[in-house]
């Protein structure tokens, strides 16, 4: 009997990361897809291909980056500084881009329709509800149930950590044995990682919650 088919969408990052292992894990056959829009942490993508390569998962990285014009005012894709702060905080709602979500599970369910996999996969999580709408588990559910009807071939979107904190995602992880040097959170896409922004204080919450030193270099 074949394998089951799953898409993941795969940003690179700590959460779609444990995200890909977790549906390999439980004996998918995983096919990552990431998308360029624009991102100024686009170095995530860099990570995302480098673990792609190393576990031999067919990945797809799409560019959508001219989407931008329509999408602008993000300070993740427009000329804005990213805030400093805790992730929860208001001033995070400036890391907000128009729509995301949706436009990322359509691109990726429609690809699952094409290669015949059941679900598309991605990475949010309990944390990301107070900042990002689209990471809301009614965002979640609505689009679910849309991409069960959008096509004759039902795809089904799952969240498996939709109701889990970062710190509940990285205990998961580390259960998994992932090494977590493969993964890049920061939203300011230099050299080494800020431990400034939201982004990385979560994370780096994280690993504290696990009791683990996050073995990635900060500024």
């Amino acid at each position: 009997m074949s394998t089951k088919k799953v898409v993941i969408i795969y940003s690179g990052g700590m959460d779609s990361y444990t995200v890909l292992h977790l549906a390999k894990h439980e004996g998918y056959e995983v096919h990552a897809v990431s998308f360029n829009y624009g991102q100024r942490h686009s170095k995530e993508l860099l990570y995302a291909e480098k673990v792609t390569r190393k576990f031999n998962i067919p990945h797809k990285i799409v560019d959508i980056s001219s989407i931008n014009q329509l999408i602008a005012g993000s300070s993740l894709t427009s000329n804005i500084d990213v805030p400093q702060g805790h992730y929860e905080e208001a001033s995070m709602k400036q890391t907000v881009v128009p729509n995301r979500n949706m436009i990322l599970l359509s691109l990726a369910v429609g690809y699952a329709v094409s290669i015949k996999a059941e679900a598309v996969y991605f990475g949010a999580h309990s944390g990301d509800h107070a900042i990002y709408p689209d990471c809301r588990t009614e965002f979640v559910s609505t689009m679910n149930e849309v991409c069960k009807i959008a096509n004759y071939e039902a795809v089904e979107v799952r969240a498996p950590f939709l109701k889990s904190d970062k710190i509940e995602i990285l205990a998961r992880g580390l259960a998994l044995n992932l090494d977590y040097n493969d993964t890049w959170t920061c939203y300011n896409g230099r050299e080494k990682a800020c431990g400034k922004c939201g982004a990385c204080q979560e994370r780096l919450e994280a690993f504290a919650g696990n009791n683990m030193t996050d073995p990635l270099e900060y500024e």
